[in-house]
């Protein structure tokens, strides 16, 4: 059990030795196992994780109560201007200069208070470790060796007070940027809705709008771009996210959110927007249903979205779903406007 260690006390012959991440401490017992309850021998101070350390160990236990049965071992926070998380794990090594990993291995993780803390008036808090760590009797059976004690002591660090810094906000500042006409410099006629933009954003986010807004083509030259095959509504949502890098949520989207999302693939696959139509595949994916799947899986298969179309496809190889999917409308169409999709599911299903 964990215990809080109580006072130090005079010192005895020790040798303290870093390895690595881990510190070797050595004590002369014999010299200590005179010395009286509740007084301990430490190890030198060590730096670790920009804090400095001390092992404490009482030879004959840090607590009255115990009678003396009990060697205690405890780590003590000796930079007091820093709160600090560590793990503090300990064990022996045996007669044969071996670790023992089993009946003497104790690990424990403790938050360290810094001075003038209401909870740390004292010295016992920047203290932790175990004051029944071993039963003297099997120390001196198992572990002394030439008259010496040897632990093996880790110190790490955690969580030590970092500075706090917020999510990612570039697309809320991008989004307030489509929101206004500073700086706008190119428009969309759709249907006779106009859109405002900005035409460096929309060729850094589309190299189908680079071609078209920087290259040799027409489009490069003009401040108004009439755009045919698109809705104004699909492309508003395309435009929302080339700026913001985020979809509407269904509430936004409305009843027809599966063709708008239909539609916003296209559009993805259009304008070469790679993350966008996986994101849209997503959503598809999440409402395909037996009357769904069939338009689902066409709009795959025309906008060359393959996960979409496997995901689909293993949909309809589920017997049930495929018995109830095959009398809807929208897979008669697709029986007729791909008909390799028969092929495909056929093998799915065998396989």
């Amino acid at each position: 059990m964990m215990k809080k260690a109580r006072k130090t006390g005079p010192e005895a012959q020790t040798m303290t030795t870093m390895l690595g991440s881990s510190v070797q401490f050595r004590i002369d017992y014999e010299q200590t196992k005179q010395l009286p309850i509740g007084k301990a021998v430490h190890s030198d101070v060590l730096s670790v994780g920009g804090h400095n350390w001390r092992i404490e160990c009482y030879p004959r236990g840090s607590h009255k109560a115990h009678k003396g049965k009990y060697l205690s071992i405890f780590l003590k926070h000796m930079s007091r201007n820093r709160r600090v998380k560590a793990i503090f794990e300990a064990f022996l090594m045996d007669k044969d200069d071996q670790p023992c990993t089993t009946a003497t291995t104790r690990s424990c993780v403790h938050e360290f208070p810094i001075d003038g803390d209401s909870d740390a008036d004292d010295d016992d808090d920047v203290d932790w470790g175990w004051s029944q760590f071993v039963d003297r009797t099997m120390l001196e059976n198992d572990y002394v060796t030439q008259g010496h004690i040897t632990f093996v002591c880790g110190i790490m660090v955690i969580d030590d007070s970092p500075i706090p810094v917020p999510p990612p906000d570039i697309g809320i500042h991008f989004g307030r940027l489509l929101d206004h006409t500073d700086g706008m410099d190119v428009s969309f006629t759709i249907d006779g809705q106009t859109f405002h933009a900005h035409r460096a954003v929309l060729a850094a986010r589309s190299p189908v709008f680079r071609a078209e807004l920087f290259g040799p083509m027409a489009e490069a030259t003009m401040t108004s771009i009439t755009l045919q095959e698109i809705a104004p509504a699909t492309f508003k949502v395309m435009l929302r996210f080339i700026y913001t890098d985020t979809l509407p949520g269904e509430d936004e989207l409305g009843d027809s959110s599966a063709e708008i999302l239909q539609d916003l693939l296209a559009a993805a696959d259009r304008y070469a927007l790679d993350r966008l139509k996986l994101m849209c595949a997503q959503k598809l994916l999440d409402m395909v249903s037996t009357d769904t799947v069939a338009t689902t899986l066409a709009c795959a298969e025309t906008y060359n979205c393959p996960e979409l179309k496997s995901k689909c496809i293993d949909f309809l190889a589920v017997q049930e779903n495929f018995q109830e999917a095959v009398f809807t409308d929208g897979y008669a169409l697709l029986v007729l406007k791909f008909p390799s999709i028969t092929a495909e599911l056929r093998k799915r299903v065998r396989t």
